[in-house]
């Protein structure tokens, strides 16, 4: 009896032992859910977002600074550059997730090539190598622009739908900070970010004006500033909010329905800018292929060589000028 007492009391201890082990893991596997889980690395990322922030430091947590580099040195003298917060605010115009650094790396490596390849592989010289080294340098930047004027463009054209999207909240009786969440749940990426960002930042005490302030700033559209006056008005001195919105997305779509025809009727001229562009370049081609001989003198006696200098000078010229005629603000 004693050794079955026993034995019952070592099943015992041992089923406990299970337990406690088995707890002990659950326990552990909570906890590091908790900070490293996809809800815990979804909150870090709105977080972050709020900060401007790419780091986990105390320091930048409390300014509320994106890192402009990984090295810390070069992190102290972007700080003190001028122009270094504008770059940095392009970049996230963007919608691109580098530093400031990586892009002056890249000019700095494209204007480096442009220059070796020029003054030193083609044998020209400083004047033009410099020259060249510039517009290779001019092309990351270019490319940020690109990228920047297409995200802008998506939340443009976003905005009317977003506007109506607060304006059915209001009149279904929701608050105006709930109409704002509800562009940052429903609506598609870009500018549903922007608005999620509104919202955490309301949500965790900046007054809504400020927020609301933040956002023309991250955003410099036209559009979305007349949506801030608007709310700003009308929370100083009262009104229909519904119908203040309401008319302004109807305004917008109206703007943007007027680009559009606009964008329609001037394509013949876009068209006509695109042939005068690529022609000579195009037919510079087709010659050298049927008959080198004819074309060889421009790249091999020195007053082709001149030529052909002060040719691409001209046609960047002609370049700019195209651009700015077909080019129509609405």
């Amino acid at each position: 009896m004693l050794q079955n007492l026993g034995g019952n009391v070592f099943v015992i201890i041992s089923a406990l032992v299970f337990v406690a082990v088995l707890l002990l893991l659950e326990g552990l596997y909570l906890i590091w859910k908790s900070y490293k889980g996809p809800e815990a690395k979804q909150v870090e990322k709105r977080l972050r977002a709020l900060s401007a922030a790419h780091d986990s430091s105390d320091q930048a947590q409390l300014v509320k600074e994106r890192l402009m580099s990984e090295v810390p040195a070069l992190q102290r003298l972007l700080l003190k550059a001028p122009r270094a917060h504008v770059l940095d605010r392009f970049i996230l115009q963007a919608g691109l997730d580098t530093s400031v650094s990586v892009l002056l790396l890249w000019c700095a490596a494209g204007g480096v090539l442009g220059l070796s390849v020029v003054a030193g592989a083609l044998h020209q010289s400083w004047a033009w190598g410099l020259a060249c080294g510039a517009v290779l340098a001019m092309l990351p930047l270019m490319v940020v622009q690109h990228l920047r004027a297409r995200r802008l463009g998506r939340l443009e054209r976003q905005l009317p739908e977003a506007l109506d999207l607060v304006v059915r909240a209001l009149r279904s009786g929701h608050s105006f900070a709930s109409g704002l969440q509800m562009i940052g749940e429903e609506m598609a990426e870009p500018i549903a970010n922007e608005f999620r960002i509104v919202s955490d930042e309301v949500n965790f005490g900046v007054s809504l004006q400020q927020a609301l302030t933040n956002l023309s700033e991250r955003v410099p559209l036209t559009d979305l500033r007349y949506f801030v006056v608007a709310v700003m008005i009308q929370r100083e001195s009262g009104g229909n909010l519904t119908e203040v919105l309401a008319n302004l997305s109807r305004l917008i779509r109206e703007r943007l329905k007027l680009f559009a025809r606009i964008k329609v009727l001037s394509s013949e001229g876009r068209l006509s800018a695109w042939i005068l562009g690529v022609m000579p370049f195009a037919l510079a081609a087709l010659l050298n292929t049927f008959n080198p001989g004819f074309m060889s003198p421009l790249w091999t006696d020195p007053i082709g060589i001149s030529i052909v200098k002060y040719m691409l000078v001209l046609m960047a010229i002609g370049v700019v000028i195209l651009v700015k005629i077909v080019k129509i603000r609405v």
